[in-house]
C-alpha cells in the first residue's frame, strides 16, 4: 500500500497545479475560522456569529463538516487532473510497462483518494476543536466527543465523490469534461426524480425515497443542512409558526449505500482499465 501511494505523491508533488488546488481546498478549511470574525451591525441590531452557537460544542461538529464539504470540489479537480495526467503524459503505460498491474493501479488511485479523504476529516477535526475550545459554552469532554458521527459521515462523503470523480477522470480522460459530466449526472438525478415523481410513480415521496439511492442525492443526505438546527433560527421560526422537523442525525443507512456507491466507482474504474486498450 505504501509503495502504491508513494508513486501518487511524488506524481502530485511534480504536478503544480495539484499543488495549488490542494493548497487553496486546505486554505478554505482553515477560512471556516473566519466565520468567526463575521459581524453585522444594522442600526441597533447586532449580529455576532460566533455568539449565535455556531462552534459550540457538540452542534460544531454537525456545522463545520457540512461548511467543509461545500469546499471538496477543489480536490475533485485535484483527483480528475490526476487521471488526465495519467493519459496526457503517458504515465500509465509508463507504469505498466514498468511492471505495475492494472489492479495496483487503481488501488494507487484509491488509496490517494482515501488519504485525502482522512486528511480532510482530521484537519476539519483540529479546526473544529480548536474554535470549539475557544468560543463553545460547553467544554464538558462528554459533550466535546458527542456527534463525531459527522466526521465518519464526512469522510464517507469524501471518498464517495472523489470515487466518482475518479471513474468519471478514468471514463473521460479530460478533467474539465469530468467535471462536467459530474453536473450533468446531478442534473440528471433531479431529472428522474421529477419524471418518476411526475409519471413512474406519481408520487413525490415515494420518488424521493427513490432518488435517496442515488449517488449524488445519497452522498448529500449524509450531512443534512444545520442552519435550521440553530437555536437562534429555531427562535425565529416559533415566532412566525414554523417548526422544523427535519431528522439531522446520521444514517447508517445512507452511510452503506455511498459505500456502496464508492465500492461500484471503483471496481467500474478497473473494469472500464481492464478493457481499454492502452
Amino acid at each position: 500500500m505504501f509503495r502504491l501511494l508513494n508513486i501518487e505523491f511524488h506524481k502530485l508533488k511534480h504536478n503544480k497545479a495539484s499543488r495549488v488546488l490542494s493548497i487553496i481546498y486546505f486554505g478554505l478549511l482553515t477560512s471556516i475560522a473566519l466565520i468567526a470574525a463575521i459581524k453585522f451591525n444594522i442600526g441597533t441590531f447586532k449580529l455576532h456569529l460566533a455568539e449565535q452557537g455556531i462552534f459550540n460544542f457538540p452542534y460544531i461538529w454537525h456545522f463545520n463538516t457540512f461548511t467543509a464539504s461545500i469546499f471538496k470540489f477543489f480536490l475533485l479537480l485535484v483527483i480528475v487532473s490526476m487521471m488526465a495526467n495519467e493519459y496526457s503524459y503517458k504515465t500509465l503505460k509508463q507504469n505498466l510497462i514498468d511492471g505495475l498491474s492494472k489492479k495496483e493501479f487503481i488501488l494507487s488511485k484509491f488509496y490517494a483518494v482515501v488519504t485525502f479523504a482522512f486528511i480532510s476529516t482530521i484537519f476539519v477535526f483540529i479546526v473544529s476543536i480548536v474554535l470549539g475550545l475557544i468560543y463553545s459554552d460547553f467544554n464538558e469532554l462528554s459533550i466535546i466527543f458527542s456527534d463525531l458521527e459527522y466526521l465518519v459521515a464526512f469522510f464517507v462523503k469524501l471518498v464517495g465523490f472523489f470515487s466518482f470523480g475518479l471513474f468519471l477522470g478514468i471514463l473521460i480522460k479530460r478533467s474539465a469534461f469530468a467535471v462536467g459530466a459530474m453536473i450533468v449526472w446531478y442534473l440528471t438525478e433531479w431529472l428522474i426524480y421529477g419524471i418518476l415523481g411526475w409519471k413512474v410513480v406519481s408520487n413525490w415521496n415515494t420518488a424521493q425515497s427513490i432518488k435517496n439511492f442515488l449517488p449524488l442525492e445519497s452522498m448529500q443526505n449524509l450531512i443534512i443542512e444545520p442552519g435550521s438546527r440553530l437555536g437562534a433560527v429555531k427562535s425565529i421560526a416559533s415566532q412566525i409558526g414554523q417548526n422544523f422537523t427535519k431528522d439531522y442525525s446520521v444514517s447508517f443507512t445512507n452511510i452503506l449505500i455511498v459505500l456502496a456507491w464508492s465500492g461500484i466507482f471503483i471496481y467500474a474504474s478497473f473494469i472500464l482499465l481492464k478493457k481499454r486498450d492502452l
